[in-house]
Parts: structure tokens; C-alpha cells; sequence
């Protein structure tokens, strides 16, 4: 089973997938994608492993989320972004290079069909048009990530102000 939830920043996507995993398992997996970039973003990573209990199972994987063993696991990606982020930064901001290893990279992790994924990602195209043209690849370079996501989950949920709405 495959669940795609995106959202705003700050839409209650996080706390969404965290209450979706404990509602199908007792001992979920909760994989950080986040590159720690500085000092405070690792007392970030800190805070959010504490909030999250001890039922749950942390990992951190940059890039190869399908190298991970998550076989018969409930597992929660988080997120999205900060995942292409790592691509995007290490190809030079090659839009297509960094797309085509992404979906590359999905492809063979939605080949484990006895896991349960919970994608968490960010919809950033729908605010204040980027500024520079690196950013607004970026923001297509999420979008059509966030497309290819869509049409293979079997349940998508858009999160609006803490509210989650059905979309597939």
C-alpha cells in the first residue's frame, strides 16, 4: 500500500502520516531524507526523533531509500523535498538528470510490495512564483515528482490547515 500526502508547509503533513503509521503498526519506521546541513538543522532532527517516542524505528537515508531493508515494516518518508534536494544539489541543479535518478530511485523502492509507504511531500508550486531560475526548476522538479508519486499511490491526501482531504 502506497500513501502520498502533501501539502503546505506547516499543513499538518508530518503529524497526518505519524498518526496513519501508528494506526497500522505499533513499531513504525520513520526514515529522515534530510542532508544535516548545519549545526541548528541537527538539533532540529534531534528535537523531532525525541517527539516522535521510542515506538518508533528511526533511520536516515539521502538518496537510496530503496537500499533500505523495510520489508514488513509500516514506513513514513519524510520528506519528499528535502530527498530531491540531495539530488538536485549533488547534479549541479541538473533539473532532468535529478528527476530522471529520482524516479529511478521510486521505481525500485515501489517494487516492495510487502511494505507500507507513507510519502510525505511538499506542494511548493502553489505560493509566490520563484524568484531565480534555479529555484523555479526546483519547484518543477518537485512537481513532476510529486505527479509520478501521485499515480502510483493507492490513496493520496492533500493536507489543508491541519485538515486532511481525499484526493485519491
Amino acid at each position: 500500500m502506497l500513501y502520498f500526502i502533501t501539502g503546505g508547509e506547516r499543513s499538518g503533513k508530518s503529524r497526518y502520516a505519524q498518526e496513519l503509521a501508528l494506526s497500522l503498526s505499533t513499531n513504525p519506521v520513520y526514515v529522515a531524507t534530510a542532508r544535516k546541513w548545519d549545526e541548528s538543522f541537527e538539533q532540529r532532527i534531534k528535537r523531532h526523533q525525541q517527539e516522535r517516542g521510542p515506538e518508533w524505528q528511526n533511520m536516515e537515508e539521502e538518496k537510496h531509500l530503496s537500499k533500505l531493508d523495510l520489508s514488513q515494516k509500516v514506513v513514513v518518508i519524510d520528506c519528499v523535498t528535502l530527498w530531491l534536494t540531495n539530488f538536485y544539489t549533488d547534479n549541479q541543479y541538473d533539473l532532468h538528470l535529478s528527476l530522471q535518478e529520482a524516479k529511478e530511485e521510486l521505481t525500485q523502492l515501489f517494487k516492495k510490495n510487502n511494505t507500507q509507504l507513507i510519502i510525505i511531500s511538499n506542494e511548493i508550486g502553489m505560493g509566490v512564483h520563484a524568484q531565480t531560475e534555479s529555484a523555479r526548476r526546483f519547484v518543477e522538479l518537485q512537481g513532476w515528482t510529486n505527479q509520478y508519486i501521485a499515480r502510483q499511490a493507492d490513496q493520496v491526501t492533500l493536507m489543508v490547515s491541519g485538515i486532511p482531504l481525499k484526493v485519491k
